[in-house]
């Protein structure tokens, strides 16, 4: 492959990478609670929680494909496994079946905490001058704060 000549310094590229990397694995773990608890709900909201936490975990299997290949584009490896998730992830792994209503809290948490990730790689990107890595990262904030809005709304 040809060396990459996007604009963006090699160090700044880095930096941006690495904030990816962390919103990447802040969203696949997110991703996985979402999906855990919908085949998991029980309770007398099964059905309202059930479809809704499918069209989160949905939204956000597309969103970690993106994450991944922005930072491909930027010319760094992105992580793949379990592990080096759990070790860039922001967000705690659940252990056993909560209920319904902690399902809703621990996914409201969940989303706030990518917002905060966001919030940092934006930092990052916005003074590298990278408009395509702030754009993704604005959008992605943007989802995760409505999503939290609307769990919020739950409780």
């Amino acid at each position: 492959m040809s060396s990459i000549n996007i604009g963006i310094n090699e160090q700044d590229r880095g930096v941006i990478a690495q904030g990816l990397k962390c919103l990447l694995a802040d969203s696949y773990t997110l991703y996985l609670q979402t999906h855990n608890f919908h085949w998991n709900v029980t309770g007398a909201q099964f059905r309202e929680l059930h479809l809704m936490f499918e069209e989160h975990y949905t939204e956000l299997a597309v969103a970690v494909d993106d994450i991944a290949e922005r930072i491909r584009t930027l010319d760094v490896a992105a992580p793949g496994t379990y592990k080096e998730f759990a070790k860039l992830s922001s967000i705690a792994e659940v252990d056993g079946v909560p209920s319904g209503t902690e399902m809703v809290k621990i996914l409201l948490a969940g989303h706030e905490a990518v917002v905060k990730t966001c919030r940092k790689v934006l930092v990052s990107a916005q003074e590298a001058d990278d408009e395509s890595s702030a754009a993704l990262v604005s959008d992605r904030m943007r989802i995760h704060e409505k999503t939290a809005w609307m769990l919020r709304a739950l409780s």
